[in-house]
């Protein structure tokens, strides 16, 4: 088990306004987070049925934390849990009330984030929203940075930012992972399911479907409709009907939405590597239902890591550079940043034993095509390369960590 602090997330709450909205699928360790990293004075648990349970885990019912609640806001930080099943007096309660004392709400369901976030909400305006996902990968590589070496270091963050991996990792990865997937199968279906609940339940196989059809590879919004229609699951093959499904996802943080440079396209991704991972086997070999060999799901793993390894390094430097990620198709590139519109890096990724001469004169013939950016060949070891490519600088574990 690897416990990830996230001091980035910690830094956003201290940085927040009084009231602090966080959200996020499940499994994404709101919960952990808040109860062991930021300070509060008194936490509650909202249960299905809608009782309560306080910091020392004692049931009560609504009516006695809503007194609680009104004698104790603006005199200690409150925190609540699961806080969409509350009342929707509550809401408007707190609508009454205002900003007053500090009070922290975690929910993990995409209806509440739109009932929250949407017009006409009596809660619009009152808090900060943090959306909780993965852990930084700058943050995951500092954390591991001490336990592994080179090529599994990477490779193990790619995966450890996905807090559900981390609680339950054991090395090395490459062992550890099939069996995880394996076994947790109908866990992260439900996780996705629940995700959905309330006024979206009867939705949520549009957003699953949604989902496998971006780990299969289909990831603009006329692809994504013609599957979607083609198991009749929308009315009408409409990339404009979909539009409204992907801006919710990419809103509660499950895809993320790309710009095609220099064109009126975007392309949609998993943010999850794990879930990318879980919808293509079960797009492509119905895995949920059926039995999977494990070598089958090495050989899976082994052919998604260097997918995986791209969106890893692109975000990375995106976040290190404060640039904007971009898709270039043509040709095609691993790694494309902007700011203002204007190319500024481009990159490319090789992540294998051996690089030959061969593969060195393509990236250098692709990188010629560009002027006045910055160019980079990402590997894992220098001495992988046969030579070093002109006019590109190489850059390798060693040299990521230094920026980390």
């Amino acid at each position: 088990m690897v416990i990830l602090k996230r001091n980035m997330e910690l830094e956003r709450v201290k940085s927040a306004a009084p009231w602090v909205y966080i959200c996020g699928r499940r499994k994404t360790g709101k919960t952990f987070f808040v109860k062991n990293f930021v300070e509060w004075g008194e936490y509650f648990f909202v249960r299905k049925d809608g009782g309560l349970l306080d910091k020392n885990t004692k049931e009560i019912s609504y009516i006695t934390f809503f007194e609680l609640f009104k004698e104790m806001v603006g005199k200690k930080r409150i925190v609540i849990d699961e806080f969409q099943r509350l009342p929707k007096n509550f809401f408007e309660y707190l609508h009454f009330l205002g900003v007053e004392g500090e009070l922290i709400i975690i929910s993990s369901t995409l209806w509440f984030s739109k009932q929250l976030l949407g017009s006409g909400s009596p809660l619009l305006g009152l808090f900060s929203t943090i959306i909780f996902g993965l852990v930084d990968e700058r943050e995951i590589i500092n954390s591991m940075k001490d336990n592994l070496k080179e090529r599994e270091l990477i490779e193990t963050c790619i995966y450890l930012r996905e807090p559900l991996v981390a609680a339950k990792y054991k090395s090395p990865l490459k062992r550890f992972l099939p069996g995880f997937m394996e076994t947790n199968k109908l866990s992260l279906r439900e996780i996705i399911g629940e995700i959905f609940e309330e006024e979206e339940r009867e939705l949520s196989t549009v957003y699953e479907s949604i989902m496998m059809a971006v780990a299969a590879g289909k990831n603009v919004s006329t692809e994504i409709s013609s599957y979607l229609f083609s198991k009749k699951l929308i009315p009408k093959d409409s990339s404009g009907y979909v539009q409204r499904y992907l801006d919710n996802m990419v809103k509660i943080g499950i895809l993320e939405k790309l710009e095609v440079w220099n064109k009126n396209k975007f392309r949609f991704f998993h943010i999850s590597p794990v879930f990318d991972l879980h919808f293509y086997l079960d797009e492509k070999y119905s895995y949920v239902e059926n039995e999977i060999p494990k070598k089958f799901l090495r050989d899976i793993v082994e052919y998604k890591i260097p997918f995986h390894i791209e969106h890893f390094f692109r975000t990375f430097f995106s976040k290190l550079f404060g640039l904007k990620k971009v898709i270039i198709e043509e040709p095609e590139i691993d790694m494309a940043l902007t700011k203002f519109k204007k190319l500024k890096v481009i990159g490319e990724v090789k992540w294998k034993k051996k690089v030959g001469e061969e593969e060195i004169r393509k990236v250098e013939e692709k990188f010629e095509k560009f002027k006045n950016v910055e160019k980079y060949l990402i590997v894992p070891e220098k001495k992988i390369l046969k030579r070093n490519p002109l006019n590109i600088k190489v850059l390798d574990i060693e040299d990521i960590l230094k920026m980390v």
